[in-house]
């Protein structure tokens, strides 16, 4: 569906006559309480409805009031930051955010860090200019002597992984506040120079390449020597998993034990060494707050060379799938992790039989026939204190014998339960008596018929990190309270005792993480699936074209503690944009194509232009495009009424095509009768002398139907946040009805099918490394042996998202896995072009930095 227009709103109009385009116009109209603060900024300041801003500084107009929107900033303070943007001191909406936050804790309405409160304690309006610009990077410089310094130092007090590392590095300094307003180039410069010092010259081309992984290790024991010598404090962030939460973690064989033997075994059984677990339910497909649980987990065992088990926690029949199975694991590894060992919980029901039957015999537990109601009541469920069951005290003797008729299938579900005797007087409702094992009909996926009765989470969860010889047992802060049932369940038993440690989960503002609330909307068909680009499952960011790499960042920037993270999506895209900046490839792309002829070239004209792919990565490469009489540009990028601050194509203007060796000055244009909107530039090209150098340069596709340029997308999916409000209960009502837009024959130059064939290459190669790798230290057949079992594979991590690119000045996009590219099927040898059946579709990741939120 195409997203509606917002032409005849009068706001719209009033907006475009600061200097935003009809586009951004049309989108900052939406949202009527910005809207309403950029109506009051334009009739309220001269300096802005004069006409004097230009285009950028309009937009930052446009991205302050969005911020206001969500704030309570005072008229004086306002005042300031609408001068400082006018004054040019301004110049990106980081700075403009950046500047709102410092006014909003100067005014004591927001607590963003120690700092901050100090100054709001001691400082008052008016406003001290040298800490604010401090605090929002104007005139911001760092030496080269103190950044090369400070990449030095990163890479050796963190678990830097070699040249595969390098974006996340990248995105990790930009992101720390010592660097946040360092020049973006010099930053890759001076870590790229790190690099090559520590890990020697990048071999991009071969295999071995990847070799610098090898000094992974001895990069993390460079780290702790140093820790434990005498060094200065490092002026930078310390790594995630030596602060905070993670850092105060006990080390293992800390864990107290009711019984020494305990302790002694586990340490034989693991070396001293960190062994951690990821156990999902496999009766879902996984979403962004799953990455935290799998970066705290596999990262804070690697980076103290331990082992973490991928453990699937399949206990309940009734709702588990194999494609959950298959997706958990393919997900976990495109994050960029390998488990120690696959396993699951049913890889030890014989075990946990055995353990509740010895449950039983201490007089730990008992078999209970009362209805679900009555177990509610009896836990204090309607009364708020708990009652002994009438079978509590029922003999041991006569427990044993029905758990044995309950394993034989005597019993239909709900008949009869076997709980565990714990401390009804106790304050804590995880002590009530808690269900261990209850009778279910359903066949396991893996078992089959051999079991009638299934242990629950609360019996499962600790006995088998138990089993597994878990060092750290890490969780969310939900199930703190569960934690006292955990270790009083260890030492009933009398076995190894692991630590449970909790930290707050991550919540993403503005969409919906709930595994039943997803479910309704797929199954009423309000998305297209569970990996519907516009939900936060794993697999819809992955289709989407997010790469895992910006995640990674993304959760480790955010660090982790004890309290609960909700994040705005903004915040996240942002990161998504930090880490595509310099990694994704620049092809020029017009979405919405007007025809440009250039008179004064012959009809049969064409020149070949190189041009590189990023220009500030030359390592990306160039692509070759063919320059010609005809051309297609942005339609935006032309206006019949001309404005003093407008600087592109318009009557009597100039402007300069990127990569083209001259600008073109317009000469007249034609109208479509039919739409009375102009549906053809003439211009010429200014090719003699030098000429002044244009104010402004735009995008560009030649017709040239010979080397098959322009490459035309059949689809360009452009999506929007799926609910109005920033914390949705995921009711239809809710639901954005303009949150897809779809915008057919977009133009792409051809450098695309070169770039999306060899993007797929490098990928399958990766694919193969790291699999392979796997495989030598894959350990998953001691425990799981089951013919369902999934294992790694090079095609889980190798899908059509792979191939990114920056359309310049439109946004970042990625190839949507309904496309069909004859080309990627071909020989790696074979030229990449259109073939018959082909049919494009691109997903925008996420829009330009300077452009954020904007429509197409």
């Amino acid at each position: 569906m195409s997203k509606s227009g917002l032409v005849s709103d009068p706001l719209v109009s009033l907006f475009k006559s600061i200097g935003l385009t009809q586009a951004k116009a049309q989108e900052a109209a939406k949202s009527p309480k910005s809207a309403a603060i950029l109506k009051d900024i334009i009739e309220s300041y001269q300096a802005v409805s004069s006409g004097v801003l230009n285009e950028k500084q309009a937009g930052l107009i446009v991205a302050l009031s969005g911020a206001l929107a969500k704030a309570s900033v005072g008229s004086i303070e306002r005042n300031y930051l609408i001068a400082t943007i006018l004054d040019n001191k301004l110049k990106s909406v980081d700075q403009v955010t950046g500047e709102l936050f410092y006014l909003r804790s100067l005014s004591s309405l927001l607590i963003i860090s120690k700092a901050a409160v100090k100054f709001a304690e001691t400082h008052k309006s008016p406003i001290d200019d040298a800490e604010f610009n401090k605090e929002c990077g104007i005139g911001f410089s760092v030496a080269p002597e103190e950044l090369n310094d400070r990449v030095t130092k990163y890479i050796q007090h963190n678990a830097v992984a070699g040249w595969v590392s390098l974006s996340a590095v990248i995105s990790a300094l930009r992101a720390t506040p010592e660097l946040r307003w360092a020049n973006p180039l010099d930053v890759k410069n001076a870590v790229e120079k790190g690099f090559r010092e520590t890990f020697g010259a990048k071999e991009v081309a071969k295999p071995k390449g990847k070799e610098p992984k090898k000094d992974a290790k001895p990069a993390q024991k460079q780290e702790k020597h140093t820790e434990s010598g005498n060094s200065d404090p490092l002026p930078m962030r310390k790594s995630v998993f030596e602060e905070g939460f993670l850092g105060s973690l006990h080390k293992p064989g800390e864990n107290p034990q009711e019984n020494p033997r305990h302790r002694e075994a586990h340490l034989t059984a693991t070396e001293g060494n960190v062994w951690t677990r990821f156990p999902p339910e496999p009766n879902g497909y996984l979403h962004i707050g799953h990455s935290k649980a799998i970066f705290v987990n596999f990262g804070y065992a690697a980076y103290h060379n331990g082992k973490c088990y991928l453990r699937y926690d399949d206990t309940n029949p009734e709702k588990e799938e194999a494609k959950y199975f298959e997706s958990i694991l393919e997900m976990v590894r495109w994050l960029g992790f390998e488990p120690w060992k696959i396993t699951y919980s049913s890889d030890y029901f014989d075990e946990l039989y055995d353990l509740a039957v010895t449950l039983i015999k201490r007089d730990k537990a008992y078999v209970c026939h009362c209805t679900q109601e009555e177990i509610k009541v009896d836990r204090g469920e309607k009364r708020g204190q708990p009652r002994p069951c009438i079978h509590r005290n029922r003999p041991i003797s006569e427990s044993l014998a029905e758990f044995e008729a309950m394993k034989n299938g005597k019993y239909r579900p709900k008949e009869a339960n076997l709980r565990m005797k714990q401390d009804l007087e106790d304050g804590n409702p995880q002590m009530w008596d808690l269900t261990a094992y209850r009778v279910l009909d359903t066949p396991h996926h893996r078992t089959h018929d051999k079991w009638k009765i299934y242990p629950t989470y609360d019996f499962t969860h600790c006995l088998v990190d138990s089993i597994e010889n878990i060092s750290h047992s890490l969780c969310t802060t939900e199930f703190i309270a569960s934690r006292q049932s955990y270790e009083w369940l260890c030492d009933a038993v009398d076995v190894y005792k692991p630590r449970q440690s909790e930290y707050g989960r991550l919540n993403l503002e503005g969409t919906i993480m709930s595994k039943r609330k997803i479910h309704a909307l797929v199954n009423g068909g309000y998305v297209s699936g569970w990996d519907d680009p516009r939900l936060y499952t794993l697999i819809a960011l992955r289709r989407r074209g997010v790469p895992p790499g910006a995640i990674i960042s993304f959760v480790s920037t955010l660090g982790v503690s004890t309290a609960a993270t909700n994040i705005e999506i903004s915040r996240f895209e942002q990161t998504v944009r930090q880490y595509l900046e310099n990694t994704a490839p620049r092809l020029l792309m017009v979405v919405k194509p007007l025809k440009v002829t250039i008179e004064n070239l012959p009809e049969d004209y064409v020149s070949t232009i190189e041009k590189p792919l990023h220009p500030k990565v030359p390592e990306l490469g160039t692509s070759t495009i063919p320059f010609t009489r005809n051309i297609y540009i942005e339609s935006d990028d032309f206006r019949l009424e001309d404005s003093k601050d407008y600087f592109r194509l318009a009557p009597g203007k100039t402007v300069g095509l990127f990569g083209a060796p001259h600008p073109i000055t317009y000469v007249s244009h034609k109208m479509d009768p039919a739409t009375g909107e102009v549906s053809e530039v003439v211009v010429k090209l200014d090719s003699e002398g030098l000429g002044k150098k244009p104010k402004a340069y735009i995008q560009w596709v030649a017709e040239h139907a010979a080397s098959g340029s322009p490459v035309c997308v059949d689809e360009t999916r452009i999506f929007h946040r799926l609910f109005k409000s920033d914390r949705p209960s995921g009711d239809v009502s809710d639901l954005e009805p303009n949150s897809l837009e779809i915008v057919k024959g977009a133009l792409v130059e051809t450098g695309f099918w070169a770039l999306a064939k060899r993007s797929l290459v490098e990928a399958r190669r990766e694919a193969n490394l790291r699999t392979e790798k796997a495989a030598q230290v894959d350990k998953t057949t001691e425990t799981a042996t089951g013919d369902d079992t999934p294992h790694a594979t090079p095609e889980q991590l190798v899908g059509k998202e792979c191939v990114r690119f920056q359309g310049l000045r439109v946004g970042y996009f990625a190839l949507d896995k309904d496309s069909r590219l004859a080309c990627l099927d071909e020989s790696n040898t074979a030229e990449a072009s259109r073939k018959q059946g082909d049919y494009v579709v691109l997903n925008r990741i996420v829009s330009l930095k300077e452009d954020s939120g904007k429509a197409i």
